[in-house]
């Protein structure tokens, strides 16, 4: 007989009295009344009351989604009180019942009850591969067992903060030159569909030919009109398509990564972030005692680009039998030879970490300063774009108009 599925844990409010007789009250996670009651008194508490948590009605917290910038200001957080000198189980009980977000609530005061039964940080972290991935349960596991927890919080907040920055700053990249495409098709499929066919029906009261380019329009406005549902769903699902290819084939993602590495202008962009978070994560990983090639897998995970993904793997393979990191690098033929040279001076004078560190910040720096550029740039081609293209159905519109003007 199959076992009947383990029932999820709710919030409990309760009410109850301590050692002294004072009166105490509070919220536990647990599956039922009974055993919340059996946890209270092994505590040493009496309860009197324990009643399942109601839901908000108004301005109550809400379940969102646990976003990677949660993560990076939990890390902040937990580093700030540990360097405070807050117990870890207090620190993470203070950060959880302060939470608004219920499921980073239910997280971190999960994490919690695993510490408090006596699992380390990084096995309780490990649980919850969604919001914790090898690379920072790695990172915390090296701390732990280091006896520098403390400094390692810090270390592993700063990289959050700096890889979520970057992240932020490409996709602000790729969403700029996207939302002009998109602006531009669905107002040149509004004017195909709803304004094109006004003209169209004036013209025909003329009874002679039209000019090429006013037949061209009003021929793809008739396209527009009639299979309108079948170009969206083509575009629409041509997009899913591509993203699901992605996801499922690392051919396919390796293809579509090296075409957008060679993007004018958006590759570059891409190509400088792939290499700033290639160097902040080893960074952090090498000052944390991480091994160098066990410390490489992850940081192929956190490089962003399946192309640089490959190249660092290989880099691993390289390094495994005895060759210097500067070397595989310059095998890859992706970085620049500055970043090599600066390896190689790292790895000459023993500073490897601080060396990846200066890399990652002048990269960090020159993908801020052309994303800034490019946001400049874009302004005036989206300007540009859109008067072109309404402009051209315009003058194709209006062009039968100026031919019969001058035959009179």
């Amino acid at each position: 007989m199959a076992e009947k599925a383990a029932k999820p844990l709710e919030t409990f409010v309760w009410e109850g009295s301590n050692k002294q007789g004072a009166r105490v009250k509070g919220e536990a996670k647990g599956v039922s009344p009974a055993l919340v009651k059996a946890d209270l008194r092994r505590q040493g508490i009496n309860p009197l009351k324990v009643g399942k948590k109601p839901a908000p009605l108004f301005g109550g917290r809400s379940k969102k989604k646990i976003t990677p910038k949660d993560i990076a200001v939990l890390s902040r957080q937990l580093s700030t009180m540990i360097s405070a000198g807050v117990p870890l189980v207090q620190a993470f009980e203070i950060v959880g019942r302060g939470h608004e977000n219920l499921a980073m609530q239910e997280l971190i005061l999960a994490i919690k009850a695993d510490v408090e039964s006596g699992s380390s940080l990084a096995e309780a972290m490990e649980k919850h591969p969604r919001q914790f991935d090898e690379l920072y349960c790695n990172l915390v596991r090296a701390g732990e067992q280091a006896g520098i927890l403390e400094s390692l919080m810090n270390k592993i907040a700063t990289y959050k903060e700096k890889t979520e920055a970057i992240k932020g700053k490409i996709k602000k990249a790729l969403f700029y030159p996207t939302a002009v495409l998109v602006v531009a098709f669905i107002i040149t499929a509004i004017l195909l569909i709803f304004v094109i066919p006004q003209f169209e029906s004036l013209f025909k009261g003329f009874g002679a030919d039209l000019p090429a380019l006013t037949q061209m329009v009003i021929n793809l406005s008739a396209i527009f009109q009639k299979w309108w549902w079948l170009i969206f769903g083509a575009l629409g699902g041509g997009v899913y398509a591509i993203i699901e290819a992605k996801k499922r084939s690392r051919a396919v993602a390796h293809f579509f990564d090296r075409v957008m590495l060679k993007v004018p202008v958006i590759g570059a962009i891409l190509n400088k972030g792939a290499i700033a978070r290639f160097a902040r994560t080893m960074s952090t990983m090498f000052a944390a005692g991480v091994p160098l090639v066990e410390s490489m897998v992850s940081v192929a995970g956190a490089s962003g680009n399946v192309v640089y993904s490959d190249a660092i793997l290989r880099m691993r393979d390289e390094v495994a039998t005895g060759t210097q990191m500067n070397v595989a690098m310059r095998n890859t033929q992706l970085f620049p030879n500055m970043v090599v040279q600066m390896v190689a001076i790292g790895e000459e004078a023993g500073s490897l970490d601080a060396m990846l560190g200066k890399v990652a910040d002048f990269y960090e720096e020159e993908v801020d300063n052309m994303v800034d550029s490019l946001s400049s740039l874009l302004e005036p081609m989206i300007m540009a774009i859109l008067g072109v293209l309404v402009g051209g159905l315009v003058i194709a519109m209006y062009l039968p108009i100026f031919k019969m003007g001058s035959v009179v």
